[in-house]
């Protein structure tokens, strides 16, 4: 027997239950992972309102998780059991204890590379690779725009862009994150709640916008992400922390000639190998210090519905990690 977070119905963070369940052996071409951290992520709040149909109720949020390969299904090659891994799925399943996963979505963790920082990472900083080197081709001399800077993905995207060359702009929801987002490497910092967003960024481009921006926080977001992207820019909403985006007129893109994607991070490591080479892109980043887990909140593993209250109300900042 082992616990898990299980909802039976939609709603707020209280649906998010605490509760035994038996272990089942991993079934053709499965392992059982005995979890040692799992990465809390803002999909994982979509997931759990039903925003995203991604999970047949009941059933158990998250995303991702570093384990413990504890027992190896029939047709597996290339994991051995008291191996270290980490992965990233579409489907939810992550806030357990122990879990059965297929073996081609399980990435081998490196000795250098941390449980917490796998857990922490791998969903969104191989969201912050994919968006910055296959959405767009972000480069040195780039202006880019940052929504959120210091969420999780935030942080990452801001460090990442700035070890480009990139000049980074980040917006913030409060004063008090301002200085983390300017570690992380922001060259201007807007708090989105007293300035306005587009005049700021008018102010600091001398009226030519930003050539890129990643906008993972949606409605409230988006009509400021317009009015300052560049001629011949690229949008790219990625999220919907605030809401989803309202029905785009896209004749609203033609005076600046703007791209305009909706990307997410699954098809991008649909395949293995893209998946290999993502997550080896991720963890050469960590190692060279360019993205790191700034892990600020942990939570045990039966408390995940407060993490969730902490998330969904901005009261985070970096990762957030739920220990089993």
């Amino acid at each position: 027997m082992s616990h898990a977070i299980i909802q039976t119905i939609q709603g707020g963070p209280e649906v998010l239950e605490w509760q035994e369940r038996p272990d089942t052996a991993p079934g053709e071409g499965e392992v059982a992972v005995r979890h040692t951290a799992i990465g809390v992520n803002f999909i994982d709040i979509y997931v759990r309102k039903g925003a995203y149909p991604m999970m047949t109720l009941p059933g158990t949020p998250g995303m991702e998780a570093a384990g413990i390969v504890e027992e190896v299904g029939p047709g597996v090659t290339g994991l051995a059991v008291g191996q270290r891994v980490a992965y990233v799925m579409t489907a939810p399943g992550a806030y357990s204890e122990r879990r059965n996963v297929p073996a081609e979505r399980m990435v081998p963790l490196p000795d250098d590379i941390g449980d917490r920082a796998a857990a922490a990472l791998m969903l969104k900083g191989m969201t912050a690779e994919r968006l910055l080197h296959k959405t767009t081709q972000a480069s040195a001399g780039d202006t880019v725009l940052i929504h959120a800077a210091a969420g999780g993905i935030g942080l990452l995207l801001t460090a990442w862009a700035k070890s480009i060359g990139c000049t980074v702009i980040g917006t913030v929801g409060s004063d008090a994150k301002e200085a983390g987002v300017r570690q992380a490497g922001a060259d201007h910092v807007i708090v989105s709640t007293t300035e306005n967003v587009a005049d700021r960024v008018a102010e600091i481009t001398s009226g030519r916008g930003c050539r890129y921006i990643y906008d993972g926080v949606g409605k409230d977001s988006f009509e400021a992400s317009l009015q300052a992207v560049a001629k011949f820019g690229h949008l790219v909403s990625f999220g919907n922390a605030s809401g989803a985006v309202p029905p785009v007129n896209i004749a609203v893109l033609a005076p600046k000639c703007v791209a305009l994607s909706r990307p997410q991070v699954f098809p991008y490591i649909a395949d293995r190998n893209d998946l290999l080479e993502t997550a080896q892109n991720l963890f050469a980043a960590m190692r060279k210090g360019i993205v790191r887990a700034d892990i600020n909140q942990t939570y045990p593993l039966a408390e995940a519905a407060q993490a969730h209250r902490d998330l969904e109300s901005r009261r985070t900042t970096g990762q957030i990690v739920l220990l089993p």
